[in-house]
């Protein structure tokens, strides 16, 4: 169904649901994200490039005081409590997302008004940043029901609070910046120790490249990721680094340790900490590369640099699992194909690939008949999507 007639289709649901005037309704758009380069290195405050893609979290909502009121197209049960009592989170309940939205904006701002509403989003596999993208539609919906003006530099910060804080994950700035700074057909660079970013044009010359993401079928993690641990890993190597380095007193992450720096002390590394640096300062330089290429329209290098990215995740980060790592292995291989790595820890959810837009079609079919090959208990689960880029998190016009 076309997105203008689903979000009228979620318009009418939200007034018969809840008894409101059609006029009051509201539609935010909130996409999901790829990150092309910087893979795991937001936490440690280090270049990631990004782009939003065109598949999104939509909120149909209008004001409700005092209250949220939310049901979901998706995800089973419905969302109530009031802003004055905001109940704690609940492992595995979509409403967290909500109640973290509602928690994060009361520590800065008086919400008189909650709101009440139906969520839609499908691509909740894994890899594209689907509780980054409805943390941002909620904040925004809870914003403009209460008449807040809020910069994108301070809802990034809301939203990584909602992980950080309510959610208990130990993220970066990545995800939150990506669906709410990114434009269609632009790459988004970002520094995430001083929090600017630039939005870089595709080469005239060449275009954006088509976006391929392939979803592995599988949806829970078969082992721990273990996510937490890894940051924690970054900041054991940092911390020794930083001892080393006679700056003890700084904070522990690897940004703070030049490249040189690192060149000379690296021995003092051992283990999963050891692992972790290659990947961080080598993935830096993937980046600082990568801008480049898509500066000057090589895709096919840029592509190059995305794969090898994939291939350090695996190595270095020790993130994937046989699924994953299997439909990596057949996106490089595939004609038209520039490049190829995990969307997001590699654990589960999907696979993203750059690639040349006429080749598409006929890639997207390739992948499918072969990951069915590999992993035939998964493939009934598995598709592929073509993508492109798009605008960031926004309202809609009725």
């Amino acid at each position: 169904m076309p997105e203008p007639e689903f979000n009228d289709l979620l318009r009418q649901e939200v007034v018969q649901r809840y008894g409101v005037r059609p006029d009051e309704v509201r539609v935010v758009r909130s996409p999901y994200r790829i990150c092309p380069l910087g893979a795991h290195i937001d936490h440690q405050l280090g270049p990631v490039t990004a782009m939003a893609i065109d598949r999104a979290v939509q909120v149909a909502y209008a004001p409700l005081p005092g209250e949220v009121r939310l049901s979901s197209r998706d995800f089973p049960g419905d969302v109530a409590f009031a802003l004055r009592d905001v109940p704690e989170r609940r492992d595995g309940d979509w409403g967290n997302f909500a109640r973290g939205a509602v928690c994060a904006l009361q520590q800065r701002y008086t919400l008189r008004c909650g709101i009440q509403g139906v969520t839609a989003g499908r691509l909740d596999g894994g890899g594209l940043s689907s509780s980054a993208a409805i943390g941002v539609a909620l904040l925004l919906a809870l914003e403009e029901a209460n008449g807040l003006t809020v910069t994108e530099q301070e809802n990034i910060a809301l939203d990584q609070q909602i992980e950080n804080d309510y959610l208990g994950l130990r993220n970066g700035i990545l995800d939150q910046a990506a669906i709410l700074l990114s434009r269609r057909d632009q790459l988004t660079c970002l520094d995430c120790q001083t929090r600017r970013h630039e939005l870089i044009p595709a080469a005239a010359a060449v275009g954006p490249p088509a976006i391929l993401i392939a979803f592995s079928g599988l949806k829970k993690a078969l082992v721990g990721t273990d996510y937490n641990r890894r940051v924690e890993e970054c900041r054991t190597a940092a911390g020794v680094l930083l001892q080393a380095l006679g700056r003890a007193d700084a904070a522990p992450v690897l940004r703070n340790v030049e490249p040189d720096e690192y060149a000379q002390f690296r021995h003092l590394l051992d283990g999963p900490p050891a692992r972790r640096a290659v990947h961080f300062f080598s993935e830096v330089e993937r980046v600082r590369r990568g801008i480049e290429c898509w500066r000057r329209g090589d895709l096919a290098e840029l592509g190059r640099l995305v794969s090898a990215s994939g291939e350090s995740s695996i190595r270095n980060y020790e993130c994937g699992c046989p699924a994953l790592i299997d439909l990596y292995e057949i996106l490089i291989g595939t004609e038209g194909v520039y490049g190829a790595r995990f969307s997001g820890a590699g654990f589960r959810g999907c696979c993203l690939a750059l690639m040349d837009p006429a080749a598409a079609d006929q890639a997207r079919a390739e992948v499918q008949r072969r990951y069915r090959e590999r992993q035939p208990q998964l493939a009934d689960e598995a598709f592929v999507l073509v993508c492109r880029s798009d605008d960031g998190a926004r309202h809609l016009r009725q």
